[in-house]
């Protein structure tokens, strides 16, 4: 599990070390929503590609170990420590265009257009119509639910059809 005060703690070493991320996930919502609605896992991280050796060494060094699961590849990590913290570590580049490059697919750069907060931390993360859309064309499970639901609802977004 990563609480609030995880979340804070592990967004804080990467902007003390001048590394930026945007957070993704169950906390990127949450951070939209600015408010903390449910219980996380883990915090889903991007990261640019030429930070990704030095965020890693810095996980090293507080504790974190890689773990493989079926869904890591090179540039999409998983992390835990001894306390049972996950980090989900995204590593991609942006293309001369300012493209998001992640696992050979193209991302406009306004996904990463997000503003959220995480306690009375401001963070960068994904917006949320891209976090709606991010959130399609897979089986849902009840965490997703609850996000779109409340994204939408928020947002104004129309709520998509597989989730009706």
């Amino acid at each position: 599990m990563v609480n609030k005060t995880d979340a804070i703690e592990i967004i804080t070493w990467a902007e003390e070390n001048e590394i930026s991320i945007w957070i993704d996930g169950g906390w990127g919502v949450d951070a939209l929503l600015k408010e903390e609605t449910r219980a996380h896992n883990d915090i889903d991280l991007f990261v640019e590609e030429s930070d990704g050796k030095k965020f890693i060494s810095i996980l090293k060094k507080k504790g974190f170990v890689k773990i493989v699961e079926s869904y890591t590849t090179e540039s999409h990590t998983v992390w835990k420590d001894t306390k049972g913290r996950i980090i989900d570590l995204h590593i991609f580049k942006f293309n001369e265009q300012g493209y998001i490059v992640f696992e050979g697919e193209e991302y406009p750069p306004n996904v990463f257009s997000g503003i959220g907060e995480i306690g009375n931390k401001e963070v960068k993360c994904i917006d949320a119509e891209n976090q709606v859309l991010f959130h399609l064309g897979y089986e849902h499970d009840e965490n997703d639910i609850h996000d779109v639901k409340l994204l939408c609802e928020r947002f104004g977004i129309p709520i998509p059809r597989e989730y009706n």
